[in-house]
């Protein structure tokens, strides 16, 4: 272990620490906390490359998030073990997340996921809410699609119900991180590719995408095509004042369950024709 760490601390506005977070978690491989109004970053390594990088996401962004930046060398002390103590499994519908240092649990379908790898560990609302859904819409020989498929947990745990998946992420971090759970898993996927929904072949009867509201609402008509009729389209990542948005620009599939955790929705739809 070496003498001293790099800590980088963003203090922003309590509305869009998830938002961020996920962001964080997908970009980078460290030890991630967040609270009500910051996100720390601890790593051997400088961090100045994520600095940069969220500094470049907030021009793009089209709401106003303002970012504070700390980046300290602080003297080294045992953080990842704290980090893994600060972290326990969840069960969310038919599904045990675990990390790598806790055994799995008999009754449950066990997916074993380090949250230190990109979003989606299944302690965010969004993808505690998607594992739910899974629970209830996958079953065995669909075809599904997961799209920004993040750590590629959605994938994983349509997959252990004995579906063929299909997993993207415009993020290459990610798309290394699932390949990475998939083999942790001793799972297999049909297709994994860098891109987005754009590229997908043919139709699936369920397509998982959990993404920001916006980048939702922007990718509609694909993954509305991307649906078999009579198939389902799980929508989540929507705070619940986008809400509304979302569920304008999918007014021509049907509405079959809202879930709500905290403040994010997940909407399913079917698609009839």
């Amino acid at each position: 272990m070496q003498n001293s760490y790099h800590e980088l601390t963003i203090t922003l506005d309590e509305q869009y620490v998830d938002l961020i977070a996920d962001y964080v978690m997908n970009i980078c491989d460290e030890a991630v906390e967040f609270g009500t109004d910051k996100i720390i970053i601890r790593s051997e390594d400088d961090l100045t490359s994520v600095k940069e990088a969220l500094l470049s996401l907030q021009s793009e962004l089209p709401e106003d998030i303002h970012l504070h930046f700390h980046l300290e060398e602080k003297e080294n002390v045992d953080w990842i073990k704290a980090y893994q103590d600060s972290i326990e499994p969840i069960e969310a519908g038919k599904f045990y997340i675990f990390p790598s240092w806790y055994e799995p649990k008999e009754g449950l379908i066990n997916i074993k996921i380090d949250p230190a790898l990109a979003f989606g560990s299944g302690h965010h609302a969004t993808t505690f809410s998607c594992l739910s859904a899974i629970s209830t819409y996958v079953k065995e020989g669909d075809r599904v699609a997961d799209i920004g498929c993040g750590s590629g947990i959605l994938g994983l745990a349509a997959t252990k119900l004995g579906a063929e998946v299909e997993l993207c992420d415009t993020d290459p971090v990610s798309v290394e991180s699932c390949q990475a759970n998939f083999k942790l898993n001793e799972a297999t996927y049909a297709k994994l590719w860098e891109g987005s929904v754009d590229k997908a072949q043919g139709q699936y009867d369920v397509v998982i995408a959990n993404i920001i509201a916006d980048v939702l609402r922007f990718l509609a008509n694909d993954l509305k095509k991307a649906v078999k009729p009579g198939g389902y389209l799980i929508l989540s990542g929507i705070l619940d004042k986008k809400e509304e948005l979302v569920k304008a620009s999918f007014s021509d599939l049907t509405l079959k369950e809202r879930i709500l955790k905290d403040e994010w929705v997940t909407l399913i739809f079917k698609k009839s024709h």
